[in-house]
């Protein structure tokens, strides 16, 4: 006599298939992902720390069938290397062809070196990120995030260049220096299990920026019967490698090639002269045959001279004489 299967055990026969068939599909495994960290624009003569953020990403599988435990862990160790920029990875660096720029990257925002990012192998005390991931049922997939925190020190920053004066992509790849190493079950080491690869990059773009300061140019008192002197220094700081522009308008009189001092009470005038060299060309804005300044950046502040000289002249009424002259920087 034939019996009919309720549609209960119907249910439990096509369970107890589907779980004898699990096993095979895929097995237990752990992924690491990292998004590039990105410093931005980025300026040499910056007196502060740039910062910026990225996010590490790992995610642990389950298979039913290969974790039976209710709550089973996979222990799991992030690892980093030096980088494609070389050293020894405290600090790490971004490249531009041969140019480099020292950056590092943290588990922490403290950017102490207790969280430098490195891997369990590292000769420079940086520590891997890692962690225990608990999953459910032995099925699925858990996943965690961890901000990570890069730091480009502003002294770091100091001869860092361009290319000529066009702003100018470090990077620093990490394809083939991170690996997740992991490991199932309570107690094992991350260590023991699986290692697998993961890339990312860490970026810069080095901006052309330039900064000037003037002195004035003091001739003290005396009769213009007999010429002269005086000097002082433009501080000018540029970009590495980035070439620069000094020029001077005419002051008062509008003409870089016959400038004028003027008494305010009086309004007479007193001519004097303006180089970049003790009695060379006069230092202008191009026109009336003066010269303009050309110099290229180091990264440091440079003193550019400024020589004045008042030549033997008729003596004008005595007092105060003054001109005030805009120096423009180009870059």
């Amino acid at each position: 006599m034939m019996k009919t299967m309720t549609p209960l055990r119907w249910l439990l026969a096509a369970l107890l298939l589907w779980l004898m068939a699990a096993p095979g599909a895929r097995a237990d495994n752990c992924v690491a992902n990292m998004t590039d960290v990105d410093f931005g624009v980025i300026s040499p003569l910056a007196s502060t720390d740039y910062t910026a953020r990225g996010t590490l990403t790992v995610t642990c599988y389950w298979t039913l069938g290969q974790s039976p435990l209710l709550l089973p862990a996979a222990n799991v160790c992030v690892n980093l290397g030096t980088g494609s920029g070389g050293g020894t990875g405290d600090p790490r660096y971004m490249t531009s062809g041969a140019r480099r720029l020292a950056f590092n990257l943290y588990g922490d925002p403290s950017y102490t070196s207790a969280w430098l990012w490195g891997g369990n192998t590292s000769t420079i005390g940086a520590k891997p990120i890692a962690g225990t991931l608990i999953g459910l049922l032995g099925l699925g997939g858990v996943t965690q995030s961890v901000t990570i925190y890069g730091r480009i020190p502003a002294a770091s920053l100091v001869g860092v260049g361009t290319s000529g004066n066009v702003d100018t992509l470090y990077t620093a790849s990490f394809a083939g220096h991170g690996t997740v190493q992991y490991s199932f079950g309570a107690g094992k080491a991350c260590t023991a299990g699986v290692t697998e690869a993961f890339a990312f990059q860490a970026r810069a773009t080095v901006t052309n920026d330039c900064q000037i300061s003037a002195g004035n140019l003091v001739f003290g008192s005396g009769s213009p019967l007999s010429e002269r002197r005086a000097s002082a220094p433009l501080s000018v700081t540029c970009t590495a490698n980035s070439s620069y522009q000094i020029s001077m308008n005419g002051g008062q009189s509008g003409n870089p090639a016959a400038r004028a001092m003027k008494n305010s009470v009086t309004g007479e005038t007193l001519g004097y002269r303006i180089s970049s060299t003790p009695d060379g060309a006069i230092w202008g804005d191009g026109s009336g045959g003066t010269l303009v300044y050309t110099g290229t950046g180091t990264g440091v502040t440079q003193s550019v001279m400024m020589h004045g000289l008042v030549p033997r002249q008729r003596a004008p009424t005595p007092g105060n004489y003054r001109d005030t002259i805009t120096v423009q920087l180009t870059f």
